[in-house]
């Protein structure tokens, strides 16, 4: 087998990557990242320089593939290291650049290591992606290699290479088999139920029509809509809106109903937004933003809106993004994630550890505390 890295991702067919990337996860699809590094999402202006990794056959067909990036700073990542980087800043070291395996800007769980199902080398594929990358981060000078959000598989593979495990928390829905969103609050305790229904009728009370729009349905003008939402958001948070009007019009047209964009209209103008994307079985909610204010109307927009789709699609899951507390109490469940992490420095690599290891049984304690929250009367039914 043969190695080879990619600073574009159109240097590989769109229909060879996708073989690899499957349909499960909308973030690892070609068009995804294609759009990213078409409308100058990623690169040199925000520090991710696209170091996309392949393993060729001896026919020199891709079998396997992971998404790379050499960073210059940490934004966009949603696993947080800003004290690691300082860390190293006191200690006369660099920490930038590194190197990531993640989709930007994107704290979805997904593949990592991009290997055919049913290729009967997959294992050895998996080992060979990450022992390169890390030979690539060595040789390359890089203070470190990070995987986000790794599925249960890869963060086992990763593990057992000897990378040093980080957990996480999200909150994520599961799909019961309910018939539709009453059959999924009858098993709320009354109380919560209660809330949830008043959320709604509140929203509903105060003249606000929401309406459910897929990428390749959009208008332009919608697009131009959910695209001001979304710029709205950063700037009243004070953050950095990478994603450009560019890039939404580009995942509408190459992404079709992968894309799923909710609107809230009142007087038959539009209010409010949510941008989402849909893999094979689970909902992904990604960003939000709103002109008026209606009590209610973000946990419509953003999850009751979601649930509903879900139900009525058949989706399985819907993971609508990271953080969030007050996600329990509207249905949603504290769920791991992880992060996998190889360091260049041994000192460093030690101290890291040791942290991880402390912060991972107050994680495990801070989940079981949430839990304890949960709206069920039971607790669903879970993989």
């Amino acid at each position: 087998m043969k190695l080879r890295q990619l600073e574009c991702i159109d240097d590989i067919p769109a229909e060879q990557w996708n073989r690899l990337a499957g349909d499960a996860n909308p973030f690892l699809r070609h068009e995804f990242l294609a759009a990213l590094e078409h409308n100058g999402c990623v690169g040199e202006t925000y520090g991710w320089l696209p170091r996309h990794l392949l393993v060729l056959d001896d026919n020199s067909s891709p079998v396997g593939a992971m998404p790379l990036y050499a960073k210059d700073n940490s934004y966009g990542e949603f696993v947080f290291d800003w004290a690691w980087a300082d860390a190293y800043e006191r200690a006369g070291m660099p920490y930038y650049p590194k190197l990531v395996c993640a989709v930007p800007y994107t704290p979805a769980t997904g593949t990592r290591l991009l290997v055919a199902p049913e290729d009967p080398h997959a294992d050895e594929i998996r080992n060979l992606l990450g022992a390169h990358a890390r030979e690539y981060a060595l040789r390359s000078g890089m203070s470190s290699l990070h995987w986000l959000f790794p599925d249960a598989a890869d963060t086992g593979t990763l593990a057992e290479q000897g990378l040093l495990l980080r957990m996480g928390c999200q909150f994520h829905w599961e799909n019961a088999g309910y018939r539709d969103f009453d059959d999924f609050l009858e098993r709320f305790s009354a109380q919560k139920r209660k809330k949830v229904r008043r959320e709604r009728k509140r929203v509903t009370e105060a003249g606000v029509e929401l309406e459910v729009v897929h990428g390749h349905e959009a208008s332009d003008e919608q697009w131009r809509t959910a695209h001001h939402y979304y710029h709205s958001t950063f700037e009243k948070k004070w953050g950095y809106p990478t994603l450009n009007l560019g890039f939404f019009r580009e995942i509408g047209r190459t992404m079709g109903d992968r894309v799923v964009l909710v609107f809230a209209y009142h007087d038959g103008r539009p209010v409010a937004g949510a941008i989402n994307l849909r893999g094979r079985d689970t909902l992904y909610g990604r960003h939000w933003g709103c002109d008026a204010r209606f009590h209610s109307l973000h946990f419509e927009a953003c999850y009751y809106q979601g649930i509903d789709y879900c139900i009525r699609t058949g989706l399985q899951r819907f993971e609508p993004g990271a953080q969030g507390e007050h996600k329990i109490s509207r249905g949603f469940l504290p769920t791991a994630t992880w992060s996998a992490h190889w360091i260049a420095d041994a000192r460093f690599r030690q101290a890291i550890g040791d942290f991880l290891r402390r912060e991972t049984v107050a994680m495990e304690q801070y989940m079981e505390e949430l839990a304890d929250h949960a709206p069920y009367k039971a607790a669903p039914a879970r993989e």
